[in-house]
């Protein structure tokens, strides 16, 4: 089989069609948010926000509703509580995080178990991800998702690299620093959520910090960094999918297991050249 072959034969299928639009989008979108997240130390933040939306997402499935409604209202719920909690370190970040997200991951599990109908095939791929699930609607909303957080980042490029960089010289320069930061912890609440069919929310942590995780070794500049990690995001989304396709493995698994391989590669050459550098 040609190469040809091998990438053109998964495309003739319309699902595996559907899927490829959506590790495009949601790679770029997680990658380019991801920057901020692993450039402001809020990787544990992602974590406990990804699985906080379980709760909001079973609830939306018993009763009927949309899963991204549900998922995205329990998801800014949870990170505009953290930010009340951390304000004027009333707590620290880590302490609210873990009591909050440890709590909402609990309901979820709750009402779970408390409704046997829950137990289906479609809220058990809410936690491991069914991205060759995908539907057009979805991809609507990916869409939608990506347009509000990359124009947010667009926008709002220059305040948010300030405070993610150097607090002091935001309130210096008189920015509204608490607004910018629960708009921060949204903005990673919406990713998550567009990004929960992919490889949903036991590995969506992956997604959002690993491409952006190897495009910090390979960068110096943040507009720099943002751009290596959308196509980071993007390429290791698509090959991830190629994989689970002629491999016959889950899909979720491969797309994380491909970032994870490519970050490796990566810190492995960034350390052979540092050394070779220093013998020089």
């Amino acid at each position: 089989m040609t190469i040809y072959n091998l990438l053109q034969e998964p495309l003739t299928h319309a699902f595996m069609q559907r899927a490829m639009l959506a590790a495009i989008m949601v790679g770029a979108i997680s990658g380019a948010l991801g920057c901020f997240v692993v450039i402001r130390g809020m990787s544990f933040l992602g974590d406990g926000l990804s699985h906080a939306i379980l709760p909001g997402v079973v609830v939306a499935y018993i009763t009927g509703g949309t899963l991204f409604i549900g998922g995205l209202a329990a998801g800014i719920g949870t990170a505009l509580v953290i930010g009340w909690l951390t304000r004027d370190n009333r707590l620290k970040e880590d302490t609210a995080i873990g009591i909050v997200f440890v709590s909402m991951f609990a309901l979820g599990i709750a009402l779970i178990s408390a409704n046997p109908q829950a137990y289906s095939r479609d809220l058990v791929h809410i936690l491991f991800g069914d991205i060759l699930g995908i539907k057009s609607s979805d991809l609507q909303i990916m869409f939608l998702c990506g347009v509000v957080v990359c124009g947010t980042i667009i926008l709002l490029y220059k305040e948010l690299a300030v405070i993610s960089f150097d607090l002091g010289l935001a309130r210096t320069l008189k920015l509204p620093t608490e607004g910018l930061r629960l708009l921060l912890l949204v903005l990673i609440a919406v990713t998550i959520v567009a990004s929960l069919q992919i490889v949903g929310v036991t590995l969506m942590l992956s997604m959002l910090i690993t491409p952006a995780a190897t495009a910090r070794i390979m960068t110096i500049r943040l507009h720099h960094m943002i751009f290596t990690s959308v196509i980071m995001g993007v390429l290791c989304g698509m090959a991830g999918i190629y994989i689970s396709y002629h491999l016959d493995i889950a899909t979720g698994p491969s797309i994380v297991l491909t970032m994870t391989a490519v970050f490796t590669l990566v810190f492995s050459a960034s350390r052979i050249r540092g050394r070779l550098l220093r013998r020089v």
